[in-house]
Order: C-alpha cells, then structure tokens, then sequence
C-alpha cells in the first residue's frame, strides 16, 4: 500500500485475498463508517473475539469455525506491517495444510496503533488539532 516491495509482498496480497474470500467482498469495495478498510475491520474482529462476524454468511453455517479461524489468522499473518513478521508462501502453504497448525501470535500493527494515537490526540480540549507538529504536506497531482 505503501509502494515498498519485496519479497514478501506476494504473502501480503495473498493475506487480502483470503480474507475477500472469506468475507465475500473486495477490499477495494469495502465501506464502513468506522473502519478504513476491510483489513481493519478483521483486525478489529480479531481483537473483539469476534472473527467469525468476518465469515459471509451464505458460508458460516456450511464451514468448519476452526477451519474459518485458521484462514482468518493465517490471513493476518500475512498481512503484518513489516515484511520481516509475515511468513513466506512456503509456511503460509504448510499452516494451510496441517490439520492442527500452532500458528504464531500476531503482532498489532503499527498503522493501526498509530491511528488509535492520532484519534486519541485529534480532540483536545473541544478544540481541533490540525497538525501535531505545526507542519502541512502539500502535495502537487499533475492532470
């Protein structure tokens, strides 16, 4: 999202899809009031305990819940922040095939640690902060 590439960056779009899948919509359609995309919302979820309100509905009753919340975690895996926590395609493959994987926890994630900040600094005081360093970035778009 960030336009960093790497080796990992398949395992990330691998992470989007399985939870498009799951959830029985794109990202890139997603529309929430609270949540910028469909990774936050899962990832809320998954905080909450909540994961299975991830599963689409027409397939919640027909699936294994601990076969759900196994893609679910392995779909967040491979969405960790920095590459380094992400596992490979290799392990992504094994974690999917083994009957009782022991999946690692995952790791919160800086963009969403770092909104809950911003939100939590946004009001002060009825007032309206702008910028929390008095600087403004102003971005030239050609036509």
């Amino acid at each position: 999202m960030e336009g960093l590439f790497s080796v990992k960056s398949d395992v990330y779009s691998f992470g989007v899809l399985l939870l498009e899948i799951i959830y029985g919509q794109r990202n890139t359609s997603f529309r929430s009031m609270e949540h910028t995309s469909l990774i936050t919302y899962a990832l809320d979820l998954w905080n909450e305990d909540k994961a299975m309100d991830l599963v689409y509905p027409s397939i919640r009753d027909s699936c294994s819940s601990n076969e759900m919340l196994k893609c679910i975690h392995i779909g967040m895996l491979c969405l960790q922040d920095s590459a380094m926590h992400r596992p490979t395609m290799a392990a992504v493959m094994l974690l999917l095939e083994s009957e009782t994987p022991t999946l690692p926890l995952l790791r919160q994630p800086s963009y969403a640690s770092m909104r809950s900040s911003i939100d939590a600094n946004f009001i002060s005081d009825g007032q309206e902060i702008v910028s929390s360093n008095n600087l403004t970035v102003t971005m030239i778009v050609g036509r």
